[in-house]
């Protein structure tokens, strides 16, 4: 059984990230390559899965938001050719973070990403990991 997207564009995002089709495709078969053993996926596994799998391929992990140490804690999950990506399949009270963290990688001085991908599990994916695992 292999994993199945659901791709959502917010403020013609698919157009803009179509300009960069060759990194959009990447990101897509890193998410769905077959290797992946759906059955062995809990939420830590997961992670370290992607890390590889995107280590692999050429993008940088845990890049700092800001060039200073001036928060540590501020790091993107992966950072390549202007995209940022953010992996979160835990608790919904970080999307609010997350999301922060793209806001202030892309205005203000910084200007570091123009493309950001947030990648989250389904309903349906949660429900199966929490019956499998009894994690919530």
């Amino acid at each position: 059984m292999r994993l199945r997207l659901e791709k959502f564009s917010y403020r013609f995002a698919k157009q803009v990230f179509n300009s960069k089709l060759e990194l959009k495709q990447e990101i897509e078969n890193i998410l769905t390559n077959p290797s992946i053993d759906i059955n062995t996926l809990n939420r830590k596994n997961f992670n370290k899965v992607l890390k590889v799998k995107f280590i692999e391929k050429g993008w940088e992990s845990q890049p700092r938001v800001f060039n200073t140490p001036k928060d540590p804690s501020a790091k993107l999950d992966f950072f390549k050719d202007r995209i940022g990506v953010e992996v979160q399949f835990g608790y919904s009270s970080f999307i609010g973070i997350d999301l922060l963290k793209f806001q202030v990688s892309s205005y203000s001085g910084l200007d570091i990403i123009d493309i950001r991908v947030y990648i989250v599990t389904t309903r349906n994916f949660q429900k199966i990991i929490e019956k499998k695992y009894g994690m919530k």
